[in-house]
């Protein structure tokens, strides 16, 4: 198996979980399979940078020293990409294009713009700069909704967390899906979140409400899917009315008590159709649905899938059962 090189570039003010995120990614998968990816890191001049967190790095090179063409070129975002530096932007246009594959996360897809090397590509990026990077660069293609999106070489991704995901993709495109999912296990993240940058998740879509008796009931939703989520039975657990518990969950964080069981249901049953063996009709009880044709009728609703169609997509491990 030949060694792929990942060359992840640096720069100041860059964040720096999107450095940190794909290189544990990448050295976790060569802890699993040796030999397998060379990680480098890399400045301009080869100084350390300092992150927008405060914390320094210390590249392992200066850009230049770096062989050319490497497997893989990962460039970060951060708050260095607000005003591109013209030399890095010059050494990624010249370079960019003779990589294998050509990886950016977050605003790291504002440094490849600025170096022509979007044109005519659909790309996304954080969505707070989605519309900055179409209004500046209206050659790109830029899609806000995805988590990634890889499309031919090239491949971005949106906010910080997501340069996990892409990362991952990538070692299940290089290693296969155990690898992939060993990883992922380790860094306690899934291997694959499907949707949109929403992520389908309720603890992400929905805000934290502020007063502790509403944040325990979101507590509680998210660890017992398959009990009584009634907003009766929420609103006791909360010692409020239904009607004061119903107003306060939707002031505080954005969605309707019905609405946020139905998210966290959903993706408990996500969860089990992606990672276990477990049958549709199992998943239903556990999932809260209470029969699998309740659980079809959500899933169809809001992911356009059956739970067998989206299990044969995003299953991790193989299974014999669908639904």
């Amino acid at each position: 198996m030949a060694q792929r090189t990942v060359l992840v570039v640096l720069f100041d003010d860059v964040q720096s979980l999107d450095v940190t995120g794909p290189v544990e990614v990448f050295t976790g998968a060569e802890h699993h399979t040796p030999g397998s990816y060379r990680i480098r890191t890399a400045s301009l001049d080869g100084a350390p940078v300092r992150t927008s967190s405060g914390l320094t790095v210390v590249p392992d090179a200066a850009l230049t020293e770096e062989a050319p063409g490497p497997h893989t070129l990962l460039v970060p975002g951060g708050e260095g990409t607000r005003r591109p530096d013209p030399e890095l932007v010059e050494w990624l246009r010249a370079h960019g294009p003779h990589t294998g594959r050509l990886v950016s996360v977050c605003t790291g897809a504002i440094l490849l713009a600025a170096a022509g090397l979007l044109d005519g590509h659909r790309v996304t990026t954080h969505w707070a700069y989605c519309d900055k990077l179409a209004r500046d660069h209206p050659a790109v293609d830029v899609d806000p909704d995805p988590i990634y999106v890889r499309d031919g070489q090239i491949s971005t991704s949106a906010g910080v967390t997501s340069g996990i995901d892409l990362a991952l993709a990538l070692v299940e495109e290089d290693l296969g899906r155990d690898v992939a999912l060993t990883v992922a296990r380790h860094l306690v993240v899934f291997l694959r979140r499907p949707g949109n940058q929403a992520q389908f998740s309720a603890q992400l879509a929905a805000q934290t409400a502020q007063r502790e008796p509403l944040r325990e009931v979101q507590q509680w939703i998210t660890e017992h899917p398959d009990g009584d989520l009634a907003v009766e039975a929420l609103a006791a657990r909360a010692a409020l009315s239904p009607r004061h518990f119903a107003r306060a969950f939707q002031a505080e964080t954005g969605m309707t008590p019905g609405r946020y069981v139905d998210r966290v249901r959903l993706e408990h049953a996500r969860r089990l159709l992606e990672d276990t063996g477990d049958g549709v009709e199992e998943v239903s009880r556990a999932s809260g649905y209470g029969t699998p044709e309740a659980m079809r009728r959500a899933f169809l609703k809001a992911l356009g899938a059956t739970p067998a169609e989206y299990r044969r997509r995003f299953r991790t491990t193989p299974v014999g059962q669908s639904g």
